[in-house]
């Protein structure tokens, strides 16, 4: 079956059908970029039907990940075995299970995905550094900084030229905390997610015969949203790509530099057309937002400098579109802004009020649009993003895998007898269970249910649990079977123990949560490939975000609604101090924090399918407010 070519526009044919080198591929908003890329990848997979044909792909989350999976194993059903298509980190965290030997991970490396357990770490680090005074930092202090520096690619041996705004007794400090701390994560073969790129990124640099081996796997790699990556990514990408052939093809957008705060930048761009000497192939038309959204888009972004030169205006080809497509007020307070915002989307028909979304620079003022819109009646919630479980099932499941893994680790043994706690009301003490784990050939995991199998108190239930679902992780690391045993389990639990309600109050979701993560990672890597140690790191770099609530309006902030489209946009608390934020006008008009602030206010509005309102206040939150500059250079009267 030929892949359907018939839709596209021609410069979508030309990128799609392209074979003359590397390809940048700049794509505005709403103009079929993901169709671009699998259409491209299908058609290199047409091309050649041999096993040996491999192509990467990378992006930067699972989702648009999974989505562009679907649609290739559409295009060409079975193909999946010839496409790797995953996330930078992903990708990483691949590479260092089969190679991490190689630098001193075993494949079982831990992933911290909380700021506490780097914290942790980076104390530990500061406490081993002896040749400089380091009592006035700590891990809480400095954990950003460190990330910076990994993210960026900085090696100890040029820190000292990085860090000149420092004193020498700093910069010395700082160098010798960095070079501890990733000391300390691969002793305790653990990693975080900067050090996870940074560390692949440094086996594959250090290590030809591995660099060799990744260029000759994959013939092909494809790059999508590259205007977000940092400089460590932009480093390992670049190690990936073959030296003879580079095929190499890249969709970006510098007008939607969002993520400068984590190392994203618009010279990155430029520097990938001169390291590759890329041809441009520019992608304008946008399918997505009204006539008049394009023309306020394009008269905005125009006021960047910091942009790809000869960079076309977006063109408008989305058809019936309404009168109404723009929507400005003014209010005299933040309050009734909100208010009105609440009362016109509650004024719309239920099909309706499913397709707005309400948009701000930051979290506070969408708090309070959440609270407005409850008053009049509508179900809303705000995005967050959430990296851990909280409810006492998922937490005992989540501690049990990790403590099979990892046998020692006392954190986890903290979690699962706490939670243990809670679940069967009886307390096994953890500094008894990390003593008694000599006894079982270090598995802390055997202690443990050594201690609570001789609990007179124990039900049961809970004793057939233990047995029959608990063992084979530990005999066998069989998680599978225990992951199947312990729902009934919780299920038992609830039912009989109605008092535990807040303890459950996030069972049902975080359940939900839980199977729908493990098909996913399952389907990425196949059932039998999805190890415990493939398991615990993939869930440990991919959110716990629930579905949201049905029918709920979302309430976003700028860089949450990234790569989505809304039929009806409220992009509220147009300010300055707002949007633009007070540390981009304090900045000045042309610096690189005001033409990020511009890039925000461009991806909001062109998130829009059919109306775009824009709403600002004369005083929010008890200081008077001028108008966003924003809405002047859109040609906003």
């Amino acid at each position: 079956m030929m892949v359907d070519l018939s839709t596209l526009n021609d410069r979508q044919l030309e990128a799609v059908r392209w074979n003359g080198g590397p390809l940048l591929v700049l794509a505005g908003p709403g103009s079929g970029k993901t169709t671009v890329l699998t259409k491209r990848i299908a058609c290199l997979l047409e091309q050649s039907s041999s096993d040996h044909f491999r192509i990467l792909a990378l992006t930067f989350t699972n989702k648009a990940a999974s989505e562009m999976r679907n649609r290739i194993e559409a295009f060409v059903p079975g193909s999946g075995n010839r496409v790797l298509l995953t996330t930078f980190h992903s990708f990483a965290g691949d590479l260092l299970r089969q190679h991490g030997h190689l630098i001193g991970l075993r494949p079982d490396f831990t992933i911290l995905a909380q700021d506490g357990e780097r914290i942790a770490v980076l104390d530990d680090a500061i406490s081993r550094v002896t040749d400089v005074d380091v009592s006035q930092y700590s891990g809480e202090r400095i954990l950003p900084l460190i990330g910076r520096i990994t993210e960026n690619d900085v090696s100890p041996d040029v820190l000292q030229n990085v860090l000149t705004s420092l004193p020498e007794d700093r910069r010395d400090a700082i160098g010798l905390i960095y070079q501890q701390y990733r000391r300390c994560l691969i002793a305790t073969n653990s990693l975080d997610f900067p050090s996870l790129i940074g560390e692949a990124l440094k086996l594959v640099r250090d290590n030809p015969a591995v660099c060799k081996q990744v260029k000759r796997i994959y013939k092909y790699v494809c790059v999508d949203e590259f205007q977000d990556t940092n400089l460590s990514q932009y480093a390992f990408m670049k190690l990936l790509v073959g030296d003879n052939d580079r095929n190499l093809f890249v969709v970006a957008d510098d007008d939607q530099i969002i993520y400068q705060w984590n190392g994203a930048s618009p010279e990155r761009l430029l520097g990938l057309r001169n390291d590759f000497g890329m041809s441009v192939v520019q992608l304008p038309a946008n399918y997505r937002c009204p006539p008049a959204v394009i023309d306020l888009a394009n008269n905005l972004i125009a006021h960047n400098v910091s942009r790809s030169t000869n960079k076309d205006r977006l063109l408008a080809l989305k058809t019936g579109a309404t009168d109404q497509a723009i929507r400005v007020f003014r209010f005299s307070d933040f309050d009734d802004e909100l208010a009105w915002v609440a009362s016109d989307i509650a004024s719309k028909p239920e099909v309706e009020k499913a397709r707005c979304v309400v948009l701000a620079r930051t979290r506070k003022a969408l708090e309070k649009a959440v609270e407005k819109l409850a008053a009049k009646g509508v179900s809303a919630y705000l995005a967050m993003r959430k990296d851990e479980f909280v409810s006492a099932p998922l937490r005992w499941l989540h501690a049990a895998l990790r403590l099979a893994n990892s046998p020692q680790d006392r954190e986890q043994i903290q979690r699962l007898t706490k939670a243990f706690y809670i679940l069967e009301g009886l307390q096994i003490d953890a500094a008894a269970v990390a003593a008694n784990a000599q006894a079982f050939e270090g598995s802390s995991l055997r202690a443990f249910v050594d201690l609570a199998l001789k609990h007179d108190n124990l039900s049961d239930a809970t004793r057939t649990y233990i047995e029959h679902s608990l063992s084979p992780l530990i005999d066998r690391l069989d998680f599978r079977t225990f992951c199947k045993g312990s729902f009934p389990w919780f299920d038992l639990v609830q039912n009989i123990a109605p008092d535990m309600e807040g303890h459950f109050a996030d069972y049902a979701d975080e359940r939900s949560t839980w199977h729908s993560l493990v098909d996913e990672i399952e389907q990425q890597f196949g059932a039998t490939a999805t190890t415990l140690n493939v398991l615990l790191q993939e869930l440990n770099m991919r959110s716990k975000t629930p579905p949201p609530p049905k029918g709920a309006v979302p309430c976003f902030t700028i860089h949450a609604s990234k790569g989505m489209e809304f039929g009806h946009v409220y992009l509220i608390a147009m300010v300055e101090d707002q949007l633009p934020s007070w540390a981009a006008v304090k900045k000045g008009p042309q610096s690189k924090e005001m033409q990020e602030e511009r890039r925000n206010c461009f991806v909001a509005i062109t998130r829009t399918e059919e109306s775009l309102t824009m709403t600002f206040s004369d005083r929010m939150l008890g200081w008077n407010k001028a108008r966003s500059r924003f809405l002047t250079e859109m040609g906003v009267a």
